[in-house]
């Protein structure tokens, strides 16, 4: 799933979204519902970067990056090792994980966000301003787009 992302991202070049979510996480569902389902956050993920979704306890190998990742079980359920690398070990759920063009680590983003409180995230993330720009005085200067709630 994410090596075909990738091997069209070269013509693309866009950043990586990655929603790891699991079947049973609550929280997951409710951002499904209702953040993601909200056009203007549709829009701006789609025109901005590559979405991927991905259960973190998906039980298929994946080759990511040359390098195969598989399912672990552990305890009731297990995990994906993939997962475990994205969320850097912090296996937490929702997390979104922002990947550069080259599938380098930008942010992971654990927990449930509202799409008002997403939205200035993406575009932080999107438009670059993370590279030169503190989150704090980013936040000063942004400017939600009409309609958005």
């Amino acid at each position: 799933m994410i090596i075909c992302l990738l091997l069209n991202n070269k013509k693309e070049n866009k950043k990586l979204f990655i929603d790891v979510y699991t079947q049973w996480c609550g929280w997951c569902k409710k951002m499904d519902k209702t953040t993601f389902r909200n056009p203007i956050i549709i829009d701006y993920i789609n025109q901005n970067y590559l979405p991927v979704k991905f259960d973190a306890e998906q039980k298929i190998p994946i080759e990511f990056l040359g390098k195969e990742y598989n399912f672990v079980k552990k305890g009731r359920r297990g995990y994906h090792e993939l997962a475990a690398a994205l969320l850097q070990n912090k296996l937490s759920y929702p997390t979104v994980v922002f990947l550069d063009e080259n599938a380098n680590m930008i942010q992971p983003l654990p927990g449930y966000r509202a799409a008002a409180d997403f939205h200035p995230i993406l575009e932080y993330i999107g438009k670059g301003h993370y590279k030169n720009t503190e989150w704090t005085a980013y936040q000063k200067s942004y400017q939600a787009p009409a309609g958005l709630k």
